[in-house]
């Protein structure tokens, strides 16, 4: 990106306090969360008081879009204050204009659920899908994100308030909001997803098809684990997708439905990722077009099933998002180390995406805390290193060691930084039991009201028939009951 282009985002959005962000020594070292007394990271990893680390990783949201409100909501910042002290804030903002596609004019970012012209805002039935692959997402970059070739409409820079979002603003006001958590790519989901899962993208750039079982060649965490002889699972709703990096990915992978027997039975493992459904009408992924609705109960249920296990008392859970979607981010995301850096934007992984809506909580997360480093999915990773296979708690250690997955991962900061002994609750401090609100009509055309056969409807995921092949032997798909509460997936407009 041309500096001209970058001063142009950072005038659109109002952001122009942000630059700081981009590059510079300042990169890997925002808010130093370990200053604080009692973080866990002062101390051993085998002396940290957090033995269960559960992922849970959404999709296609970003943080102004979610959470925008903390930065302005009266009674969350005052309570914040009262805790923290009068700089406490969020770097969340509602208050943007973007130039329209032809340059005519700005328009304003609006609330969804209030705008009278969205038929259904719960689902964004009437828009494109916001774009969000490689060159989609550096558009919006460097001239807005109603700009040409954003694959934008107004959708995209709609918003949803603490009400709509009742779940995502429970854990915000409880636990701690990650307010420069980043998407690892300015690209689409499952670069990003591998990221999650091996530090890299190998290369890719966009979502890859079909899908074929071992398509992918990287190591993983799961590999590292299971060297160092820590116990791990990866639970899937409808896409298995440890799948991709081969057969032997099979010892890890469970039906969702196995995540809350887990729980009840207090047998999880150490380390646990949970993805959602992916898929109509099993889609409760926060994609749109799936009603947001369907999402929060899915965070609810799956939230609710760890905190009321044993495992809580010694137990972190991630909520994040793989990418930001293409909805509006008024942040610019910072360059990060990667071994494919280029100095060509439109060729470089070291450009990280807009920032994701993540939460971290714990009974030792600050009650509605707020941590400003910057962080990207390979931190979540790097706190599963520290606390389990000997990285450092931070900075990138040796120039060889045996926990690393790539340069990004190595030098990434620790997600579990903001975890502090002085911070130890073990009450939730409001209800688990949230009520969500009802499920809208399916936009026309994208879902049946009976459950298909696992994987018939695979859209936006194509596979191959190797792995749908290897899914139907292997892996029955779940029933979905904990979090549809024994309703086949058709319209609730009245349960709660």
């Amino acid at each position: 990106m041309s500096e001209m282009d970058r001063r142009t985002f950072l005038r659109t959005t109002g952001a122009v306090g942000a630059a700081a962000a981009i590059g510079g020594a300042g990169l890997l070292g925002c808010d130093d969360s370990r200053s604080q007394s009692g973080s866990i990271l002062h101390s051993t990893a085998k002396e940290s008081p957090i033995d269960t680390i559960v992922v849970l990783m959404m999709e296609n949201r970003s943080f102004d879009h979610y959470y925008g409100w903390l930065g302005t909501n009266e009674s969350y910042l005052e309570a914040g204050r009262r805790r923290f002290g009068k700089d406490f804030h969020v770097d969340g903002r509602l208050d943007l204009a973007y130039p329209d596609p032809g340059g005519r004019g700005y328009r304003n970012v609006q609330q969804l659920t209030k705008n009278p012209t969205e038929s259904n805002p719960w689902r964004g039935c009437d828009h494109p899908v916001p774009g969000h692959g490689w060159f989609a997402g550096r558009r919006q970059l460097a001239a807005g994100f109603l700009a040409q070739g954003t694959g934008n409409d107004e959708y995209a820079i709609g918003y949803y308030q603490n009400e709509d979002l009742p779940v995502h603003a429970r854990l915000a006001e409880r636990f701690t909001v990650l307010d420069h958590s980043h998407a690892s790519l300015l690209c689409g989901t499952m670069p990003n997803r591998q990221y999650l899962h091996s530090g890299t993208s190998q290369g890719q750039k966009e979502d890859p098809g079909p899908f074929h079982v071992g398509m992918w060649k990287t190591d993983t965490i799961w590999n590292l684990l299971e060297k160092a002889g820590v116990d791990a699972a990866y639970y899937y709703t409808d896409i298995p997708m440890l799948l991709l990096w081969g057969k032997d990915m099979r010892k890890f992978i469970r039906p969702a439905d196995r995540f809350f027997e887990d729980c009840a039975n207090g047998t999880l493992p150490r380390v646990v990722m949970i993805d959602p459904g992916f898929i109509d009408p099993l889609r409760t992924d926060d994609h749109p077009t799936a009603d947001v609705r369907i999402g929060q109960r899915f965070i609810r249920e799956v939230f609710g099933a760890f905190v009321g296990s044993k495992h809580w008392e010694r137990g972190a859970f991630i909520l994040t998002y793989d990418e930001w979607g293409g909805f509006f981010d008024h942040v610019p995301p910072p360059l990060l180390p990667d071994d494919l850096a280029s100095p060509i934007n439109d060729d470089s992984f070291a450009q990280s995406g807009f920032r994701v809506p993540t939460v971290l909580a714990s009974p030792y997360s600050a009650h509605g805390g707020v941590d400003h480093r910057v962080y990207d999915h390979t931190s979540i990773l790097r706190f599963i290193q520290w606390r389990f296979l000997g990285a450092p708690p931070e900075g990138p250690g040796k120039a060889v060691n045996d926990w690393a997955l790539s340069k990004r991962n190595q030098y990434a900061n620790n997600i579990g930084a903001s975890l502090s002994t002085e911070h130890r609750d073990l009450e939730l401090h409001y209800d688990a039991n949230v009520r969500v609100g009802g499920i809208s009509e399916p936009c026309p055309g994208t879902a049946d009201a009976e459950l298909p056969p696992l994987l018939e409807h695979s859209d936006p995921f194509v596979v191959g028939d190797d792995f749908r092949e290897e899914v139907s032997a292997r892996y029955p798909g779940p029933t979905l009951t904990p979090w549809i509460e024994g309703e086949a997936l058709k319209v609730l407009p009245n349960q709660p």
